[in-house]
């Protein structure tokens, strides 16, 4: 068996995103290209798959792990949640989040304050 991840389109969408995906000049799906992995309990993934999906840009959500059934039992995945976009339109993602702020920058030890 390969390590490798398996993507499949689930049903869950209702085929919103298969319709919504890019097809290339063949017909077939555009590849989806991995884009980040967010965190569940501060909800920033679904913050940024609703960013992504107001400049209409699809995406593609896979639990890590065992992640699927914390979201079941949790109504979180623990683990985080991988972020998918279509590979041609992953430069346009890639500079949506990073414009976003919503990667947290390091705390600079020389200014912080510990008390």
């Amino acid at each position: 068996m390969s390590d490798e991840a398996i993507i499949t389109w689930g049903q869950y969408q209702s085929g919103e995103l298969l319709e919504s995906w890019p097809r290339r000049e063949n017909g077939e799906l555009e590849e989806p290209a991995y884009l980040c992995t967010r965190s569940c309990n501060d909800l920033s993934d679904q913050l940024t798959v609703n960013m992504l999906k107001a400049y209409g840009i699809p995406s593609l959500c896979m639990e890590r792990a065992e992640g699927s059934l914390g979201r079941v039992v949790l109504g979180i995945s623990g683990y985080g949640v991988e972020i998918f976009v279509p590979a041609n339109l992953l430069g346009d993602a890639k500079a949506l989040i990073d414009d976003s702020g919503s990667e947290a920058a390091a705390p600079d030890p020389e200014t912080e304050i510990f008390n």
